[in-house]
């Protein structure tokens, strides 16, 4: 090859060479702006899992098969003492801890749908949104279970999913994250007994019997909830007296008065759970108030160190 054969191949090769290393850096760099976009895009709020707060409105129940169920449904959570009160032993309703039926963000149960079915700790099982219902009627209304397949429980479970339609399971709802006090001062049920006659016997009555379901529930005695309850821990009701009381004042108590308040509710006397035995296989919390411990606590041998060791 002559010495001009040489010089053409190597201009050519540098020419094919440099439109190489330019087109391969034009496209990282387009490669560089498109995953830029994409972050911002999603800094910016691409779509995650959470849900937004947007209850339904019972006057928008669409007509069809499930109307008159839904309806139903809504009444035995807002009225349970009266719409199912051969099963109730209490004199509570749903509304008395979840406010407006479950349509407030108080113990909010909209989208509750999308949590079930799911493991729960004190029956060491997987439990169904049926068997969740079922749970509250013994415990919470210190009443008796409905049955499989009937009318109340059917209904029920039609009306929390019309309130959950929109929240896909397994979403995270985030208006409805655990209100738990996850650290418990020592209390005193004295300063609890105090607060208590000064702020909340308007509601609550001075014996704790209450001024109706829905207005101000009995926290303690025979129409209260029994001791299996999740309420009767001291970590949830101090968490939720923290978070929903006073009415109007919300989040106004601090950690202390918040359980003082509790430690003094619970340890008033009220029903007793039977089935103490059967729960929390895999090792119980530590601050579920029981008979023995509201007797330990009137007499005065109550230690708190053991009850606030274990609960989280």
């Amino acid at each position: 090859m002559s010495i001009i054969g040489i010089i053409i191949s190597i201009s050519c090769g540098i020419f094919v060479y440099n439109q190489f290393v330019s087109s391969t850096t034009d496209q990282e760099a387009a490669n560089l702006e498109a995953t830029e976009v994409t972050n911002e895009q999603v800094n910016a709020g691409a779509p995650s899992n959470n849900t937004a707060f947007n209850p339904p409105s019972m006057d928008d129940v669409p007509d069809g098969p499930m109307k008159e169920a839904i309806l139903y449904g809504y009444d035995l959570v807002n009225e349970t003492h009266n719409t199912a009160s051969d099963k109730v032993g209490a004199n509570l309703s749903c509304t008395s801890c979840h406010a407006g039926a479950g349509l407030t963000e108080v113990a909010t149960l909209v989208g509750v749908m999308a949590d079930y079915p799911k493991y729960l700790p004190r029956p060491d099982d997987i439990v169904t949104i049926e068997e969740r219902i079922n749970g509250c009627m013994v415990r919470s209304m210190n009443g008796e279970k409905f049955e499989a397949n009937s009318k109340e429980l059917e209904s029920m479970v039609a009306y929390f999913k019309y309130i959950s339609e929109g929240v896909e399971i397994g979403s995270e709802r985030p208006y409805a994250k655990s209100v738990d006090m996850k650290v418990i001062p020592t209390p005193s049920i004295s300063d609890g007994e105090a607060l208590y006659q000064k702020s909340c016997i308007a509601c609550h009555a001075a014996d704790g019997s209450g001024n109706g379901p829905n207005v101000g529930p009995a926290l303690w005695g025979e129409t209260s909830f029994n001791d299996g309850a999740g309420i009767a821990r001291m970590s949830k009701m101090a968490g939720y007296i923290q978070a929903y009381m006073p009415i109007g004042n919300e989040k106004s108590l601090s950690d202390q008065e918040a359980a003082n308040l509790a430690a003094y509710i619970l340890t008033q006397d009220r029903p007793v759970w039977k089935n103490h035995h059967k729960d929390w296989a895999n090792g119980a919390p530590s601050d579920i108030m029981t008979e023995e411990r509201r007797k330990q606590a009137q007499n005065g041998t109550l230690n708190w160190d053991e009850v606030l060791a274990d609960y989280k």
